[in-house]
């Protein structure tokens, strides 16, 4: 499956989220991450950013897609960070 992660957390957290989201997934944009993941990655996943994240000021958004063939994406001025496949 293909996962669209937008995230909207405290400054103290932002960091900590992005670190693990980054071992899943591709940094595209602040906030934003992308890629393909088994349903087992993306429940570690979701697992791990519930770890760090407060339920009551943050907002964590997974968008779900069949395939990487599913997604339209332009993309316009500099291009942001490159995967780091650790998982």
């Amino acid at each position: 499956m293909y996962i669209i992660m937008v995230y909207d957390v405290s400054v103290d957290r932002v960091s900590k989220v992005l670190k693990i989201g980054r071992r899943y997934l591709t940094w595209i944009q602040n906030s934003v991450l992308e890629g393909e993941l088994t349903p087992a990655q993306f429940a570690r996943l979701k697992r791990d950013v519930g770890k760090v994240i407060n339920q009551e000021e943050d907002s964590v958004l997974f968008y779900t897609l069949r395939s990487a063939e599913d997604v339209r994406r332009e993309q316009m001025g500099v291009k942001k960070g490159e995967p780091e496949w650790v998982v």
